[in-house]
């Protein structure tokens, strides 16, 4: 027999007695209050994915000895559903989730799944809770796709059981008084990624080591990371999040949007690739370069000096975007223009717009906006 492929059909579901009740969107805490049920689909590799589960949210039952305690055989994705203002619920571009989380199984051994078949099985989960999504600009319910290795052994091989599993947080706008702009401390003391290694998949193992360089950088007053590479210092990503830059030439007058490669060691943000193909479509060409570089910080810090540095900002799934305003780099800061008056650049702002109108459903771009139930 071959392995049983994913298979949203099969979906069994146990629902709760008794369902909660919203919370009210000034108390939502960001990942912090979860939904009524929970989806989990086990795999083993004689027989393939079993019936996919939703069941009240819960504890798992792992063996200590599981693989994914000891060599972090895990991954994981995030991704949100959106209430439109139409009682409509969407989620935000899917597929392009369900494609690295595959890249992401890919790499480190655990078994690959039909995309539109979770995706399938994500709408059924969040149909059962949908009275828990919050309404509002800013609020969504953020979703944790999760695969685990669950072979019980102490050896280090190729994991043939594993556990997919996927819980739902209500949440408000990642920042509760909207942008607040950050400063960042250019970090060459750690490595975030690096050629040939993880950098580009969500794995889990590529955050932890990430918390200690983030808080030593807050003890001397960073909100996050600005991760380094190499003797040239490229300017790779931000904290947990991709990065931008604009620069304006002075003798030409035209701007430049300039974000790093996907060259293995960037993680293929979908709110990174959003960004790119909504500025090539909506800027002027013909005053508007965009550019998939490196930026160095000798570039960076030159650039300033000159005037030609506009604006700077992070993107996310969950702040979509995060203006800077200032990098410490060998103990000197590099100020980074706002607004007046305000805590972003122009084009950070008008990002932040275009994202927001096609998630909450005010524009159809590309059909990027899945309508999945309605409430």
């Amino acid at each position: 027999m071959s392995a049983a492929p994913l298979d949203a059909s099969k979906l069994v579901v146990t629902p709760v007695e008794t369902p909660s009740k919203p919370l009210p969107n000034d108390q939502l805490v960001f990942g912090k209050t979860f939904t009524d049920h929970m989806l989990t689909i086990e795999w083993t590799q004689q027989n393939g994915w079993d019936s996919p589960q939703i069941k009240p949210y819960g504890p798992l039952v792992l063996d200590p000895s599981a693989v994914v305690f000891h060599y972090a055989f895990e991954l994981f994705e995030g991704m949100k559903a959106y209430r439109t203002k139409d009682n409509k619920i969407t989620l935000f571009r899917p597929e392009k989730n369900m494609e690295r989380m595959n890249k992401s199984a890919s790499r480190i051994l655990l078994p690959n799944f039909d995309g539109e078949e979770l995706i399938k099985l994500i709408t059924k989960l969040i149909e059962q809770d949908k009275h828990l999504i919050p309404e509002g600009q800013g609020y969504s319910l953020y979703i944790r796709p999760t695969l685990i290795g669950t072979t019980t052994t102490l050896g280090v091989a190729t994991p043939d059981k594993a556990l997919l599993f996927v819980i739902c947080s209500p949440v408000g706008p990642y920042y509760k008084t909207g942008f607040k702009a950050v400063r960042l401390e250019a970090t060459n003391y750690a490595t975030r990624a690096w050629p040939g290694g993880c950098g580009d998949k969500k794995l889990g193992a590529n955050y932890a080591p990430c918390v200690l360089p983030q808080l030593q950088a807050a003890q001397r007053g960073y909100q996050q990371n600005l991760w380094l590479f190499g003797p040239e210092e490229n300017i790779t990503e931000v904290g947990t999040m991709n990065c931008f830059f604009v620069f304006k030439d002075l003798a030409t007058g035209k701007k430049e949007l300039v974000t790093a490669p996907l060259d293995g060691t960037i993680l293929e943000g979908v709110t990174r690739d959003s960004i790119l193909t909504l500025a090539k479509t909506k800027l002027d060409s013909n005053e508007w370069i965009i550019s998939e570089r490196y930026c160095t910080m000798k570039e960076l810090k030159e650039r300033a000096d000159k005037g030609e540095l506009v604006e700077a900002f992070g993107s996310g799934t969950a702040a979509i975007v995060s203006p800077i305003k200032e990098v410490g780099w060998n103990g000197e800061p590099i100020f980074i223009p706002l607004l007046p008056g305000e805590q972003s650049g122009a084009l950070t702002k008008q990002v932040a717009q275009w994202i927001g109108d096609i998630q909450y459903g005010r524009e159809n771009f590309n059909s990027w906006s899945r309508v999945i139930t309605e409430l």
